[in-house]
């Protein structure tokens, strides 16, 4: 990828957020941007008469040509996809008959069925994420541990999170590059669906937690994963799971290093690192901050009143 496309697609997401709310389609979108330009900007009036159509037209151009070049290698590749392929003649041998366990031969019949409904090998075969088998605490048994991000590594997506916000990736596991309406793409507060039409989706579930919905985007990386970006409506807690009938991960052992503390205001990052210094303190069997507040209040009172006899006191 070129540097200007790098820098183009950082923008994908704000361009789709924008062009959804625009339900005429280009037209629309179109009148949106050329009154922003018209009221916002000198871009009719800072040059010469006629320049901003020759900038616009050549601007066209300049992507109708690269448009219509990827069309014509996408149906190239289609019809490439298409053709028999010519198979050179062998020795026929003698067939061996291998007999298959049950899990083997319901292995291969997916495969079968994928292969006739161009489903192609799964891009996270193997859920990554490890289970905790060994902990103090015993409701922290059974539960997964955190990937890098803070979030899971599943057989069919992964998710990440900050305390602001969760991002998740879905293959869709397609053997084209696929467009927004080869989708079926649904978002709400609470719930998320997504997958290819026609087949089963890919993730149909609640989310444990809210969303801010009007902050939160989608968009097709590569034509062939799903990029999701959910803003959370709480952002002092992290989320155990990404909908309500996935596995659950440990949010004890998560990592606050990539929730961009930094990036929060003053406020909101003190109450946030003191949770965290003290859910440390607490499975270290050690005082919170508030008990330490207490105990140093304590010890001042007592200093200041060596008279009293403190010996048969029980402090909590």
């Amino acid at each position: 990828m070129s540097g200007d496309e790098s820098k183009m697609d950082q923008f994908d997401a704000l361009f789709l957020s924008i062009a959804e709310h625009h339900p005429q389609g280009a037209p629309q979108l179109l009148d949106t941007f050329v009154n922003f330009l018209s009221r916002k900007t000198d871009f009719f009036t800072g040059g010469k008469e006629g320049i901003w159509e020759k900038l616009v037209m050549s601007t066209f151009k300049k992507y109708e040509k690269i448009a219509r070049e990827q069309h014509e290698i996408e149906l190239r590749e289609r019809e490439a996809r298409a053709k028999p392929k010519k198979v050179a003649k062998e020795p026929v041998k003698p067939a061996e008959i291998t007999e298959l366990t049950d899990a083997e031969a319901e292995k291969l019949q997916t495969e079968i069925d994928n292969e006739k409904n161009g489903i192609t090998t799964p891009a996270f075969p193997d859920p990554k994420s490890k289970t905790i088998e060994d902990d103090e605490d015993e409701s922290e048994k059974g539960k997964l541990l955190p990937n890098k991000g803070n979030g899971c590594d599943l057989d069919k997506y992964k998710w990440t999170q900050t305390l602001s916000d969760v991002e998740i990736r879905v293959p869709l596991n397609i053997n084209f590059r696929a467009k927004q309406k080869d989708l079926v793409v649904n978002l709400t507060k609470k719930h998320i669906t997504c997958g290819v039409k026609g087949q089963t989706p890919i993730i149909d579930d609640d989310f444990p937690y809210e969303i801010k919905l009007e902050e939160s985007t989608w968009v097709i990386e590569d034509g062939k994963i799903l990029l999701f970006n959910l803003e959370k409506v709480n952002k002092m807690n992290w989320w155990n799971k990404l909908v309500v009938s996935d596995p659950e991960i440990s949010t004890r052992k998560i990592n606050p290093e990539p929730s961009k503390l930094s990036d929060l205001d003053g406020e909101t990052r003190g109450m946030v690192e003191k949770m965290m210094y003290d859910q440390r303190q607490k499975e270290m069997g050690l005082p919170t901050s508030e008990e330490q507040k207490k105990q140093e209040v304590l010890k001042k009172f007592m200093e200041q009143h060596p008279e009293m006899d403190f010996s048969k006191c029980k402090f909590n």
